[in-house]
């Protein structure tokens, strides 16, 4: 009998996910850790190995499938001696329901279509239980036309919606059928509950301006749910700190000229010194639960790193225990597969504290929001030329602000304040991370 191929659970809190890419194909042969499948979670777009050896007879959800729910068959893998006869029994679940539109009266119950549909499809609103079948592309043309799906009849796989549907309904239709006018306004619904920010209701308080939508992915989803958790229910306050620079960029300048192996940027430095303060001062780095602080024995610097559609904090573990080289090594490369959706679960799950450096951005200073359940969070700005005072006359440095935010269950005032103490005093003497 084949094996059915499930959805993963690639995150904790993933519930459901987006099969953006098959990497193999039906028919291919597939052994144990080949890469089958690039599925986009809440966290990220990363690849699924397989479990078993065999051949992959029929792919159930194709390229581009969205809110497929975890443990929902994706494909079906013929072990060794099976052929195609034993797939005839399995057919394709319907894909989730991305539509607002509500359930016609009159739509029948959901069916699994067979394996040999026609070519043909009725429209889209009439498939079982009256869901919507089309590719993501299909619906972002449609949303920004405003084109109505349900009107549609797909030519992709089972009657699917696709590009080209799109593109030769605009062409039939007339402008005034695709495009509002530009003194047309959205009705708004009925009142939502306080505090929920519906569609209609931001634009009621916006005053109905033009704009543009810009679809919300699963990442943007959970970044926008947790850190909104973090903001009301962990209690933050900001510590700030100014510290000089110009030996540690003349420092840097030195090492980076000894060798082409590596690159060491100030950020390197940065979560160098981070991670020494946590170690020399253990009760920065912990988190709280509502049984007992959890003061966590190894230092795990999250780094976040900004993504097309939201960021992303991979991990670099143990960083009190590794040199500049070998971090300036590793975030590069962690950044880098994080750019590309190559990231392993346990490479951005998880951390003990986190950093969040604008200063490339030429930000001066901010207040960065805690990731829970980290105690604390470092927001680094740029450095930058200031006037300071030495020996009782104005100078000229190079000062990088960097302000902390604590968990106040977790962190007391003068825990966040030593470890800031003892970040400066590694930073402004570059010298004493080498020991």
């Amino acid at each position: 009998m084949p094996i059915e191929i499930l959805m993963p659970a690639l995150s904790p809190t993933m519930t459901e996910g987006n099969v953006t890419k098959w990497v193999k194909k039906e028919g291919d042969e597939v052994h144990s850790g080949d890469v089958l499948a690039e599925i986009e979670t809440d966290k990220a777009t990363m690849e699924f190995e397989a479990v078993d050896d065999g051949r992959l007879g029929k792919i159930l959800v194709p390229e581009g499938a969205e809110g497929i729910k975890v443990n929902q068959p994706i494909a079906l893998l013929l072990s060794e001696g099976e052929d195609a006869s034993a797939l005839q029994d399995f057919a394709a679940p319907a894909p989730a329901d991305q539509s607002p539109a509500p359930r016609p009266p009159e739509a029948a119950p959901a069916q699994a279509a067979p394996a040999q549909a026609a070519p043909s499809a009725p429209p889209a609103a009439a498939r079982g239980n009256g869901r919507i079948f089309a590719s993501p592309l299909a619906r972002r043309m449609a949303q920004q036309a405003g084109l109505d799906l349900t009107a549609l009849t797909g030519s992709g796989p089972q009657g699917r919606i696709v590009k080209a549907d799109i593109e030769a309904a605009l062409s039939a239709a007339p402008p005034s059928a695709r495009e509002p006018t530009p003194t047309q306004t959205v009705p708004v619904a009925a009142p939502a509950a306080p505090g929920v920010l519906t569609k209609e209701r931001v634009l009621a308080l916006a005053g109905n301006p033009p704009y543009t939508e810009r679809p919300l992915t699963a990442m943007r989803r959970v970044i926008a749910r947790r850190l909104a958790e973090s903001k009301q229910t962990v209690p933050h306050f900001y510590l700030t700190v100014d510290c000089e620079i110009d030996e540690l960029l003349k420092f840097r300048a030195e090492l980076n000229a000894k060798s082409d192996a590596y690159r060491i940027s100030v950020n390197d430095f940065v979560i160098r010194a981070a991670a020494l303060a946590l170690r020399q001062v253990p009760a920065a780095n912990a988190s709280w639960s509502d049984e007992a602080i959890l003061v966590w024995d190894t230092v795990d610097i999250a780094v976040a790193v900004a993504l097309e559609d939201g960021l992303i904090t991979p991990i670099v573990k143990q960083a009190d225990r590794k040199g500049l080289a070998a971090i300036a090594s590793e975030t590069k490369d962690l950044a880098a597969r994080a750019r590309a959706g190559k990231l392993k679960l346990e490479e951005f799950q998880g951390g003990t504290f986190s950093i969040s450096n604008l200063g490339m951005f030429g930000v001066r200073d901010f207040a960065a929001v805690i990731n829970p359940p980290h105690g604390g969070i470092l927001a680094v700005g740029a450095g930058e030329q200031r006037p300071v005072v030495k020996n009782g006359a104005l100078a000229i440095a190079t000062v990088m602000s960097c302000t902390l935010s604590c968990d106040h269950r977790a962190v007391d005032g003068a825990v966040g304040a030593q470890f800031l103490a003892a970040f400066k005093k590694l930073v402004e003497d570059p010298l004493t991370m080498l020991l």
